[in-house]
């Protein structure tokens, strides 16, 4: 008698369930000169899990011998089912009060906000926003900039669970704001070359019929909520800005705003692992699954005069991963 398999409809259909990613910290980087110094990371904070929660970090009066210093600092980080979509919501927040960087660039205050939310169904890839990113009276030599931000960068959630980078909507939208800084013409050696690489792995993405499949390796591009920078009536010598970037005579250059979107395979915590193993099986057939991941860094500062290193402020991470 010949064995007949079960029938698809008879398979108990799979609860979906998600864990919960997301990071943040106000500062680190290098100093190179003229102290030489690692910043390690201030007021980190990490939610890995499938439980959730709410977990926070603060700090103050921090001063790194003089050079570098702010007032306050506060992260946090959340997970929780949403009560309206019933999706899962992750948010993270890095906020910084009374930054001085060598007595060149200042602000009051400086919020970095990721939020993502993925649907309870076909939920791999996230609606993401940074409502709430903002930079408060930010200066450079005691001057205030204006600048104004497009907090929609990345667009409407991709159709039919499309990761961002395999978006070519998406992808052009990114390749156009990093060609315009790539050819300014005026950005410090180190600088050009990143962004020259930047825009080499975005073509690479736009070639592969509109996108980059993952093959499960790290996958990354980067942008900026900045949309303009305007710094008329600053009377510093050649001070210059293109895109997202201020180029800093004696200083270096500043990068505001930039966003790294990314794919990469996913790393569950033990306590995922186990559930995936009580709920019968693994996810996607026994291959990983890719997590999406949004990274807003507030201020990427190339320091090369007055001072030497590399210094990010204002940091948040927000992603997930959903099974099945």
């Amino acid at each position: 008698m010949a064995t007949m398999t079960e029938a698809p409809e008879t398979i108990a259909k799979q609860t979906p369930s998600h864990e919960y990613h997301a990071e943040a910290h106000v500062l680190s980087g290098e100093l190179k000169r003229p102290i030489e110094q690692k910043i390690e990371q201030h007021a980190p904070v990490a939610l890995k899990d499938r439980r959730g929660g709410h977990l926070t970090r603060f700090i103050e009066d921090v001063s790194i011998e003089g050079l570098i210093s702010f007032k306050r600092g506060h992260t946090r980080v959340s997970g929780s089912k949403s009560l309206k979509h019933h999706g899962w919501v992750t948010l993270s927040t890095s906020t910084l009060e009374g930054l001085n960087v060598f007595e060149v660039i200042s602000a009051d205050r400086v919020v970095a906000q990721v939020s993502t939310e993925h649907p309870y169904e076909k939920g791999h890839v996230p609606h993401v926003t940074f409502l709430g990113t903002k930079f408060e009276n930010l200066q450079v030599g005691g001057f205030p900039i204006k600048l104004t931000l497009n907090l929609g960068v990345c667009g409407k959630k991709p159709e039919g669970d499309k990761p961002y980078l395999e978006d070519s909507k998406f992808l052009r939208g990114i390749r156009e704001q990093i060609a315009s800084i790539a050819k300014a013409g005026f950005l410090p050696k180190t600088v050009q070359k990143q962004y020259d690489e930047r825009l080499t792995e975005i073509d690479r993405l736009i070639d592969q019929n509109g996108g980059g499949k993952a093959n499960h390796d790290r996958v990354k591009v980067t942008c900026s909520l900045v949309e303009s920078i305007d710094i008329k009536g600053i009377p510093i010598p050649g001070l210059e800005t293109v895109g997202n970037v201020l180029v800093i005579p004696d200083f270096g250059s500043v990068s505001l705003a930039e966003v790294e979107v990314g794919i990469e395979p996913s790393k569950p915590s033990s306590e995922f692992q186990r559930h995936e193993l009580n709920a019968g099986g693994s996810s996607n057939n026994g291959k990983p699954e890719l997590s999406n991941y949004f990274t807003l860094k507030m201020l990427n500062m190339e320091m090369g005069c007055v001072g030497t290193g590399n210094v990010s402020a204002g940091s948040a991470t927000s992603n997930g991963n959903t099974h099945p």
